[in-house]
This record gives C-alpha cells, sequence and structure tokens, in this order.
C-alpha cells in the first residue's frame, strides 16, 4: 500500500486529482485511520499511464479574466461569449472560472490552482492574453505535455484599455524592485558601519 501524498508526488498532481480518480472509479483508495492508500496494482496503473488525458475523462473549462473589478461587467460578458461559443461547438463545460488580476501578475490564485491540479482536458480562453500576458507559449507547451489542450477562440490581440493596465502594472512592479533594492542596500551599508 502506497499513501497518496507520495503517488501525487511521483505523477506531479494534486492530493484533489487523485481523490477525483478515485471518485471517477479509475483507482480505489483505502483508509487507515487518517491516511488514504492506492495499493501497488493501482500505482502501477497510474504511473504507467502518461498523459492526463488517458486517465480522467474528458473535462472542460472555461477562464476568464479581466485586469480590474472595474470591469466587472466585461468579465460577465467575455464568460457569456465562451459559455455561448461552448454550447455552439456541443461540448459539456464542467466550469466556468473568472479572475480579476493583471494578465502579467504570476499572482492569480484560481490560475495557480488550476495549472496545479491539471484535472481537466481542454481549456477555453478568449484571447490567449486572458491566460497570460506573458510566457503564454511555455503554459500551453506544459499543458500539451500532459495532453490538455488551450482552445484561443479569438487569436487577435484585445483591450486597449487593458494593455495600458498591464502596462502599469509592469512600471509599479519595476519601481517597487528598484525602490526596495535601495532600501536593502543602505541596511546593508549600515549594518557594516555598525559591526565594525
Amino acid at each position: 500500500m502506497y499513501k497518496i501524498s507520495k503517488i501525487a508526488k511521483e505523477l506531479n498532481v494534486s492530493r484533489t486529482t487523485i481523490f477525483n480518480w478515485h471518485k471517477d472509479g479509475i483507482i480505489t483508495l483505502y483508509k487507515i485511520g487518517k491516511l488514504n492508500f492506492v495499493t501497488e496494482e493501482d500505482k502501477n496503473k497510474l504511473l504507467n499511464i502518461k498523459p492526463i488525458k488517458e486517465i480522467i475523462k474528458e473535462r472542460i473549462i472555461i477562464y476568464c479574466r479581466v485586469s480590474s473589478t472595474t470591469n466587472k461587467k466585461n468579465l460577465e460578458t467575455q464568460k457569456e461569449r465562451l459559455v455561448s461559443y461552448a454550447n455552439a461547438k456541443g461540448y459539456k463545460v464542467d466550469e466556468v472560472i473568472t479572475e480579476f488580476g493583471s494578465g502579467i501578475n504570476d499572482k492569480r490564485p484560481k490560475l495557480e490552482k488550476l495549472l496545479k491540479e491539471q484535472n481537466f482536458t481542454k481549456l477555453i480562453i478568449e484571447h490567449k492574453d486572458r491566460l497570460t500576458r506573458l510566457g503564454f507559449n511555455y503554459i500551453e507547451t506544459m499543458l500539451n505535455k500532459n495532453g490538455i489542450e488551450i482552445e484561443v477562440v479569438n487569436n487577435v490581440d484585445t483591450d486597449e484599455e487593458d494593455i495600458i493596465q498591464d502596462f502599469v502594472s509592469i512600471i509599479t512592479s519595476f519601481a517597487a524592485r528598484i525602490y526596495g533594492k535601495r532600501r536593502s542596500k543602505r541596511k546593508t551599508e549600515q549594518l557594516i558601519k555598525e559591526l565594525k
């Protein structure tokens, strides 16, 4: 018997994903005390199946994002457009995720959770920059490796206001780094003087 934490680490998936596989009947979990275990047979089954797409049933997720809460109405219309698109394509959407945050912000909790768990087969976004302004190809490569597809509805660049908001975020972020380093340097110099 193997602890699910060990299996999750070996497969590079979350414990939630393992519980979902149990719910879907792919594996059986055995509870001993407060811990959950997987048999050696189920462990080998999971380790031999590489792409996650082969393990989990088709699961389609829509991801919508706008830069700030002032664009709440735009977020709702983006969501409506994507749900209509998915319905027109005959997709059964399992979840719609909406999030506020700059496209260059790498601390978006809902997106982070989505990328960690990877318990879906298709991710639908309106534009590439709804997922991220920078590094889209890295994310796509990582997901494709696990058999997960990103479907971009519209490849045309979008909303000028949103781009300006991201530009302001970049300037603010770099300014904070510069001033933070200066403050740190002054503290270091002060510490050196005190030590002498």
